[in-house]
């Protein structure tokens, strides 16, 4: 565990409790500086935030801009959460604004409320021209949402995810979401099933927000080993996603439709799809340890840090596609939270012809074992190993020839900590 996570752990709270009063208490002595960022792009959804905002910063980026990014979790260091105009925060700004919010009496705020609060905080004290923050759980009563009037708003696609917290149902969850629209400002939205997309626009008539839908208003595809993107007014001929697999045609095609808003240069936007950066999204692997196992064995190796079924969903069509291209044989290795949907995981993936081993890691993993056992349920043939270079060993000696370490961001980070060649964002 890094310094600063170690800090927050001993010093707030761990709970998640889903509330803007503490957090609204904790901003008003601090002086609002959720009041006082630059222009701001919030954005919620299940899957694709990260994604999304890589693309937007990137497309700003290559215009010029100064962009603050606001994300979560981290994968190494807990300073990836805070990029202030371009650079990761340091660890001595950090620290010492986490020590005005603690010197903060009478409010027992949260880690990730403590976390926000110390974005809103470095992100008011320096000067940019563009603010990305994305929520944490939620939308609604997440501690992001104290942001009053942002400039537009982003819902990327809405799943099951965080059952214990959000529900069960995909209407209350896209509801949840909705939650950061806000009169006045544009709120963009993936493309959405039936379900969320009626909740999504009602509670955007009550709040007075206009929308622009993904299918809708402007949609983007796959084009001659490029993307092509179009809207009412605009044809866009542009390359392919520095991210990998199908799903980030639409992350990006989403990210273009904000550019545009943002009266971003076609050579920026451009840019911006071809050399966007998101670590454990489909991140082919070939320097550290692993790495070099693989390597070794002339096999490729990758991590995605997806962890639910719509995003098993997502990599399953990300791996048939590359396997259409180049088929070999296919190993998962997969390391899952306890509390995720590890069955609804796995059926997205039980076309792959895939053999899954399955891992722990540190926190609050699933029982390896026991995630064997729920792989195999769903028709995959899977066994448990102890450790993830143990897991990679035995599935390169089987004679794997791509190999994916996925289900869990914990995991994806434990395996970047590894290889820090990998890591830089």
């Amino acid at each position: 565990m890094d310094p600063v996570s170690e800090r927050l752990r001993l010093r707030h709270p761990q709970k998640i409790d889903l509330s803007l009063d503490r957090m609204r208490t904790l901003c008003a002595v601090l002086g609002n500086p959720q009041d006082r960022l630059s222009p701001v792009i919030h954005v919620a959804g299940t899957n694709g935030k990260g994604s999304t905002i890589a693309f937007i910063r990137a497309m700003a980026e290559a215009a010029g801009l100064k962009v603050h990014v606001y994300t979560s979790p981290h994968l190494v260091r807990f300073n990836e959460r805070i990029r202030l105009a371009g650079e990761l925060i340091s660890d001595e700004r950090l620290s010492a604004i986490l020590d005005r919010i603690e010197a903060v009496k009478g409010v027992e705020a949260t880690v990730f409320e403590s976390t926000t609060a110390a974005a809103f905080v470095a992100m008011a004290e320096t000067p940019a021209d563009l603010c990305i923050i994305e929520v944490g759980l939620g939308g609604t009563l997440d501690a992001t949402n104290v942001i009053e009037r942002p400039l537009l708003s982003v819902i990327t696609p809405v799943d099951l995810d965080h059952a214990e917290f959000l529900g069960t149902r995909i209407e209350g969850i896209a509801g949840e979401k909705a939650g950061i629209l806000k009169a006045g400002a544009r709120g963009f939205v993936a493309r959405q099933s039936e379900a969320a997309m009626a909740v999504i626009e009602a509670r955007a008539a009550a709040a007075q927000a206009p929308l622009t839908v993904m299918g809708v208003d402007f949609d983007a595809w796959d084009e001659r080993g490029g993307m092509a993107f179009q809207d009412q007014e605009r044809f866009f001929d542009l390359p392919a996603p520095a991210l990998k697999g199908p799903h980030q045609v639409a992350n990006a095609g989403l990210a273009v439709a904000v550019a545009l808003e943002l009266d971003l240069p076609a050579e920026a936007i451009a840019r911006g799809v071809a050399e966007a950066t998101w670590p454990a999204r489909m991140q082919r692997i070939s320097a550290g340890p692993y790495g070099e196992m693989a390597r070794a064995a002339e096999a490729e190796l990758w991590l995605d840090g997806g962890h639910n079924p719509h995003a098993g969903r997502a990599l399953a069509e990300a791996l048939a596609e590359r396997q259409r291209k180049s088929p070999r044989p296919l190993a998962l290795i997969v390391g899952m939270l306890a509390n995720k949907d590890h069955g609804g995981f796995f059926e997205a993936l039980k076309g792959s012809d895939a053999h899954v081993f399955t891992v722990g890691f540190e926190g609050a993993a699933a029982d390896p074992a026991a995630l064997a056992a729920v792989a195999r349920g769903h028709g995959l043939g899977a066994q448990s190993s102890s450790s993830v270079e143990a897991a990679l060993s035995r599935a390169l000696r089987l004679g794997a020839g791509r190999v994916v370490i996925c289900g869990s961001l914990y995991l994806a980070g434990e395996v970047l900590g590894a290889s820090p060649e990998t890591w830089p964002v």
